[in-house]
């Protein structure tokens, strides 16, 4: 798509200004390779981005009901059942694990690192009562898919209650 000069679209120095905080119209003051966050190869030293030991990796999830079950799905490619543990108390679910194969002892420096490696963590409160016992919970991976299954707790509706 060709780039017009409108008065109603941001030109390139103007959008990296808004992004920057800076005024609109101003010339950027700081190199262009900062200013617009263009990757450099990593000499393995402090940048300031968060690592996996300042925090675990979060797992994404899907929730859904049908009529008598809930159902939560994860993308877990690559990460092996031994490597997964999931648990659940008191309505609260947990999906925890370690994601192994991205480290290489050879590394001289990263130019793209997006993957992320390491531990990882979910905790989700359930949206509704779910039956916690043995048998009524079926967790199954497949295809770097963990599908967990939980039989739905029968709740009866609210009784009105007089008030005397």
């Amino acid at each position: 798509m060709a780039r017009t000069n409108s008065d109603d679209m941001l030109m390139e120095d103007e959008l990296a200004a808004a992004f920057l905080g800076d005024e609109p119209n101003s010339t950027l003051e700081r190199n262009d390779k900062a200013a617009l966050n263009v990757d450099e190869p990593s000499d393995g030293g402090d940048d300031g981005w968060d690592t996996a030991d300042d925090f675990p990796g979060q797992l994404a999830v899907d929730v859904y009901e049908t009529t008598d079950k809930l159902v939560v799905k994860a993308r877990t490619a690559g990460i092996s059942k031994s490597d997964l543990n999931v648990a659940i108390s008191d309505n609260i679910l947990t999906i925890s694990g370690i994601l192994s194969g991205g480290e290489d002892e050879n590394t001289t420096a990263w130019h793209i690192q997006e993957c992320y490696w390491g531990e990882f963590s979910r905790t989700i409160a359930l949206p509704v009562q779910v039956k916690e016992e043995e048998g009524t919970v079926k967790a199954e991976l497949k295809d770097g898919v963990l599908t967990i299954t939980f039989e739905k707790e029968k709740v009866e509706a609210p009784r009105k209650i007089t008030i005397t």
